[in-house]
């Protein structure tokens, strides 16, 4: 019993160290920050934030991929390591905007909450049995909801966490009901276990509710049609550090999580999904969110006019695209699932990043606050670029070989005469209305001249070093896409 949980307290050091950060986050502005100004304090906190996430990006690879621990309550496999990684990562170029974001009245609490945000993050991505996947989810959830509402200046930000957690309260209740449902039939709360019982198990009509009300929850947290009310007016009203986490490593811990459940726990009431072959099952499900998910967002986008919309919209069309991901994982692996994520949630995180470097000296709500940007800030502009193609799927950006590996995938599983396949079709057809939209913000920014009396737009050090790294990575993941696929 000591070895397994000696054996726990090594798994869960990275948790740890994040929540040590937080607490001497709050501490030290507790004691020593209040007799000073708030850049001061702001800065403290997120260098104290900063070294917290390097210390636990270092215990997750000095860990590496042990298998299970705790009797199976957690995974600590290849996939497992790569989304810590990944979110750590993402939430490193958050804390790196946060400086360039205009400045909070409590700044340590707000960084405070990032890491324990991070916190449930990183157990989504181990979870291995319901009660864990609840509770991770719950814990960055709740981080989450008091991070979007964190600018009590702005009636904007109130009205976005109400929405976010209204839903997210929904969201949590079907997720549960759920799980309790499968508890009761399988008799175990594991996913290794409730594979096992459903492998010698017909589909039946209370099963079909509890998948239902599974795949309904987290069409909420994913923010995937038609339960993505929430995402348009959080990502409006949020500070723009906290829409950049939400975009970006929530998404990326949420699909781990998602993908963990339904192939690990659910895959043998995953149903067929051939030209030849359709038998019930959650594949045809997530098809259909997807597929909505591709529509809403993409045709929605183009009514646009408020930037953070239209990358609300944009992230609803990229979940649609992150669930033909899901379809085809169970042959393909989580590889290209796990690419695209984590290349999503770069670019969304840098141009939510330019975002607040935009909106510290002035306005940038609307796409036209973006204008004469090249002018303004050459390197803000030449970021933006990046992430904007990036997120349009333009080569040899990583953005392109994400979409490109999921697609294969997609179409290797099924052919492209099935259902996988037509759905395939459509998300390349759509990625050129989603081309359409994303030009748009970059017209402005690179073709329009800037408003009368537009100042030039002074970059932070951090926020300039956080925004070229990200840039950065888009390109080199994209002309070495192996470097994340050979992992799988």
């Amino acid at each position: 019993m000591n070895s397994l949980y000696a054996g726990l307290f090594r798994a869960l050091a990275p948790e740890a160290a994040l929540v040590v950060a937080a607490l001497a986050v709050i501490g030290l502005d507790l004691v020593a920050g209040r007799r000073q100004t708030l850049a001061w304090r702001l800065n403290l906190a997120v260098l104290i934030g900063a070294l917290g996430v390097l210390a636990a990006g270092v215990l997750v690879l000095a860990t590496g991929p042990v298998g299970a621990v705790f009797g199976g309550t957690l995974m600590f496999d290849t996939l497992a390591v790569a989304v810590r990684v990944g979110v750590l990562a993402l939430m490193l170029l958050t804390l790196g905007v946060v400086t360039a974001a205009p400045l909070s009245r409590q700044p340590a609490e707000y960084i405070a909450l990032i890491l324990f945000a991070g916190v449930g993050f990183l157990q989504m991505a181990v979870a291995q049995q319901l009660l864990m996947a609840f509770l991770a989810v719950e814990l960055a959830s709740l981080s989450l909801y008091v991070l979007a509402g964190y600018d009590r200046s702005r009636p904007e930000s109130a009205e976005a966490a109400l929405k976010y957690f209204l839903l997210g309260a929904v969201s949590a209740a079907f997720l549960l009901f759920g799980f309790s449902l499968l508890f009761g039939l399988m008799g175990s709360i594991g996913f290794g276990e409730i594979s096992h019982v459903l492998g010698y198990q017909a589909m039946s009509p209370l099963l079909a509710v509890a998948l239902v009300m599974v795949l309904v929850a987290f069409g909420f947290k994913a923010a995937a049609a038609p339960f993505h009310l929430w995402a348009p007016d959080a990502y409006q009203g949020a500070p723009t550090p906290s829409a950049a986490l939400i975009a970006s490593a929530s998404k990326l811990a949420g699909f781990a999580l998602f993908w963990r459940l339904l192939w690990s726990g659910l895959g043998s009431v995953s149903g067929q999904f051939t030209a030849q072959h359709n038998y019930p099952g959650w594949l045809i499900v997530v098809a259909l969110l997807s597929g909505a998910s591709l529509l809403l967002g993409n045709f929605a986008a183009l009514a646009q006019t408020n930037v953070r919309r239209l990358l609300a919209y944009s992230a609803i069309s990229h979940a649609g695209a992150l669930l033909l991901g899901i379809l085809s994982a169970g042959q393909s692996g989580p590889g290209p699932l796990f690419y695209y994520a984590a290349t999503y949630g770069i670019a969304a995180a840098g141009a939510f990043g330019v975002i607040a470097v935009v909106e510290r000296h002035g306005r940038c709500q609307e796409i036209t606050d973006l204008a004469g940007l090249h002018q303004r800030s050459p390197l803000l502009s030449g970021c933006l670029l990046v992430f904007v193609l990036s997120l349009a799927g333009i080569p040899p950006l990583a953005g392109f070989f994400g979409k490109f590996a999921v697609f294969a995938a997609a179409l290797q599983m099924a052919g492209i005469a099935s259902p996988a396949g037509w759905l395939t079709i459509l998300a390349i057809a759509l990625s050129a209305v989603a081309l359409y939209y994303y030009l748009i913000i970059l017209k402005q920014a690179l073709v329009s001249a800037p408003a009368a009396g537009a100042a030039k737009i002074p970059v932070p050090r951090a926020a300039a070093l956080t925004l070229v790294v990200a840039a950065a990575l888009l390109i080199a993941l994209g002309i070495f896409p192996s470097v994340l696929l050979g992992l799988f």
